[in-house]
């Protein structure tokens, strides 16, 4: 992996150096391999992530008033925990900022992150002064990011990569709402204006270009991936008890209703299985929708619900490398897709992690073709939200089939290192650098 020497880039990124947001481990996870192939990084980022000590970055806050609140309640709360001083000291925030909060969602009714995209181009635009830059690579998460990068192209000439995490339309939708609407503007911006424009699945860049057939091959898909999270795996030791685990957040479209149902399903002919499992819920708070299903179910005694982990001063582990570390603890992997019209074009980052755990991972995976034949191809379970059989059927068949084989030969790990990796997703985007400045140097 080799760059021309001296390269300098600029990298927005709003989420940086946040422990656990996908957002920002898409981005920080390929710095090393870009300050290997010989790239300078100065990053600009909101303020609620910690500072890097490695590259030059700098933390901005957001211009408008809404934005201020948002990143203040993050860097409070790291600061003061969240009691009395804490609730005191947002409340008087919010009482100065009312005016222009209500002013801001008159006129531009959107993510309140939206205005940090101001900030991002001052700053990058007095960089640029300073020092030229030879790429500017917005990348999100929070689509400021990506206004700001095509403002600096625009002012300075620099070359633009755009990486969109997510889609920014929902598929089979036309935008109504002001969200919705500068969502699919930014999109447009993107296909339009990026040198390289970079999507995580192949049907999101299938996608934009039938809205925007101007993005051409200019378009790219990248599957992110995680690098070998350990040196040598801790060990895996079976108990007594069948653990599925599930690592991650819950929302009302992503819920354990459907493994409750396939639970509540074999509890009247394996009452045997029910009463030797366990389902360990790692994450945040439980959704509305698993909530309500836990309280009222006859299985609801499996569920462990260990809410979300922090990072331990005492061993220094960051919250996601303790949950790395719990991964390897279940007997299966529990991978929740959704039941939106994007799931079509989206794959949880978890996904990338648990292929490293070489435990048996079990998906429920919504209209995602790509998504189910990478776990497959890596000997795992995808079970399709729509599947012919019914989703409650086929769940409870794969729940019976690995209890059987834990039962009776267990479930070792299966030995397997996972070929998508970010050294991977790194290679390509350099490559694609490489290419854009070749083809423009003619």
């Amino acid at each position: 992996m080799i760059a021309p020497p001296r390269q300098r880039w600029l990298i927005l990124a709003h989420a940086f150096n946040m422990d656990g947001r996908a957002a920002s481990q898409t981005i920080t996870d390929k710095l090393p391999h870009l300050r290997h192939a010989g790239i300078d990084v100065v990053v600009l980022s909101g303020v609620s992530g910690t500072k890097d000590s490695l590259v030059e970055h700098h933390q901005l806050w957001p211009a408008g008033p809404a934005g201020l609140r948002f990143e203040l309640r993050h860097v409070l709360r790291r600061r003061f925990g969240s009691g009395g001083l804490y609730r005191t000291l947002m409340t008087l925030a919010s009482v100065c900022l009312l005016p222009g909060m209500l002013v801001e969602k008159l006129l531009r009714p959107v993510e309140s992150s939206w205005s940090w995209w101001l900030s991002a181009y001052v700053k990058g635009r007095t960089l640029a002064r300073q020092q030229p830059f030879d790429l500017i690579y917005s990348t999100g998460g929070a689509f400021a990011a990506h206004l700001a990068g095509r403002a600096l192209k625009k002012t300075t000439g620099t070359p633009w990569l755009a990486e969109v995490h997510d889609p920014m339309v929902m598929p089979g939708t036309v935008p109504a709402t002001a969200q919705q609407k500068m969502q699919a503007e930014v999109e447009r911006l993107i296909c339009t204006d990026a040198d390289v424009a970079i999507w995580f699945t192949e049907q999101a860049l299938a996608s934009a270009r039938q809205r925007h057939p101007q993005l051409g091959e200019r378009g790219k898909m990248m599957l992110p991936g995680i690098d070998q999270p350990f040196q040598s795996l801790p060990p895996y030791q079976p108990g007594a008890k069948f653990v599925v685990g599930h690592f991650g957040s819950l929302s009302a479209t992503r819920h354990l209703g459907p493994v409750i149902t396939a639970l509540e399903d074999l509890q009247l002919r394996r009452p045997d299985l029910v009463a030797a499992t366990e389902l360990h819920v790692t994450g945040g708070p439980l959704d509305a929708v698993s909530s309500a299903r836990v309280a009222i179910s006859p299985v609801r005694d499996c569920v462990r619900h260990l809410g979300r982990i922090e990072a331990d001063p005492v061993t220094g582990r960051s919250g996601r490398e303790q949950i790395l570390y719990r991964m390897r603890t279940v007997d299966v992997l529990l991978l929740l897709h959704g039941e939106e019209p994007i799931c079509s074009e989206y794959i949880p980052s978890k996904l990338y992690e648990y292929l490293w755990m070489q435990r048996p991972i079990l998906g429920i995976v919504h209209a995602n073709p790509q998504m189910a034949e990478i776990l497959r191809s890596q000997g795992h379970v995808a079970v399709f939200s729509g599947g012919q059989g019914g989703l409650n059927g086929e769940l409870a068949e794969a729940l019976e089939q690995l209890f059987g084989r834990w039962q009776t030969q267990g479930l070792p790990d299966n030995g397997r290192s996972s070929p998508y990796t970010t050294q991977a997703a790194a290679g390509q985007l350099l490559g694609w650098v490489r290419q854009m400045a070749g083809e423009g140097a003619q």
